[in-house]
């Protein structure tokens, strides 16, 4: 029998690379999205067009679904992580215990703190003081406290599938320039999820969900990465497609982190990035051995075909050659 997954926020950029990974392994995928919202392109998902806050109507449109995925998020500004996180997980658990499924949640690193170790486990402290770390540590707690079946897989920054984070809006955006703007030491490894890798994890826990606990906090390794690393794979694209010249290098360029304090005046979303600043000075990386023994190796897109998908979705590159599965290797 064909199993059913609704993901709320399906037309974001997880919900997006979400549902196409659990229609790749042969779910009925229903996508909610806002009424008036434009339905993807995608056959293979069943849009609902259903405001997130009626859950009665949109329990009722996904009868039968075993699995949701939560997969909403706010602006990156602190007045709308205040205002929204608490709601939308509250209505996402109240579709989860009508459906009497299981809710799964992309977790990040925020709730750790400045003070964190290089090495994340699902048991390392949570000490953040920062305001978005404060409320995804609250916005877990709301979660595990509901009693609902549920899991958190915690991942590095996303990267792929789209807009939305500080790979296009900071990282790559003047890559046809040949300019790499980078916003943390050049040594410093810090965490990173192709979401096409992730996306596949929640579905290859989605399949082993019976054999976990009510609630259940998973790590997704991904990549740690630094500054040159990101270099060497970003190279050779800019190469090709005549960014830089043939025998050139990419040039590394530092975020210009004074203009965006003085900015955060007057722009709350600057004020949000610098508060997160810490992240980009701290190594870390995610231990994933819970995760790999419930499913095996972890889903891994080599990093040079990952950054070459991740700008072909940004439609930055000339040619763009059909990619293929990703090849899962040991992590």
């Amino acid at each position: 029998m064909q199993a059913t997954v609704l993901i709320l926020g399906a037309r974001g950029r997880f919900g997006l690379a979400a549902a196409r990974a659990f229609a790749d392994a042969g779910w009925r995928v229903l996508g909610q999205m806002r009424p008036g919202a434009q339905a993807g392109a995608d056959q293979r998902i069943e849009w609902l067009a259903t405001d997130l806050r009626d859950t009665q109507a949109l329990t009722t449109a996904a009868r039968g679904a075993a699995v949701v995925v939560h997969a909403l998020n706010p602006a990156y500004t602190n007045a709308a992580w205040r205002d929204q996180v608490a709601p939308m997980m509250d209505a996402a658990i109240a579709v989860t215990r009508a459906l009497d499924a299981t809710l799964m949640v992309p977790g990040n690193v925020y709730n750790f703190g400045a003070a964190m170790p290089a090495v994340l486990r699902e048991d390392t402290p949570q000490l953040a003081q920062t305001v978005k770390g404060r409320i995804r540590i609250g916005m877990e707690t709301q979660l595990q406290r509901s009693g609902v079946r549920a899991v958190v897989i915690r991942a590095g920054d996303f990267f792929g599938s789209g807009r939305g984070t500080w790979f296009d809006a900071i990282i790559v955006k003047r890559i046809q320039k040949g300019v790499f703007t980078y916003p943390g030491r050049g040594g410093t490894g810090t965490a990173w999820a192709y979401l096409p890798d992730l996306a596949r994890a929640f579905v290859a826990v989605a399949q082993q969900r019976t054999q976990l606990p009510t609630f259940e906090v998973l790590h997704f390794a991904g990549y740690q990465l630094t500054a040159q690393q990101w270099l060497d794979a970003l190279d050779p694209l800019a190469r090709a497609q005549g960014w830089v010249a043939p025998k050139a290098h990419v040039t590394l360029s530092r975020l210009p982190w004074p203009l965006l304090r003085l900015g955060a005046l007057l722009v709350p979303s600057w004020a949000a990035l610098l508060e997160m600043r810490y992240l980009w000075d701290t190594p870390h990386r995610l231990d994933n051995g819970k995760l790999t023994a419930l499913i095996g190796p972890e889903p891994h897109t080599p990093l040079p075909q990952a950054a070459r998908q991740a700008l072909a979705d940004l439609g930055l590159l000339a040619r763009t050659p059909a990619a293929g599965p990703a090849p899962a290797v040991a992590r």
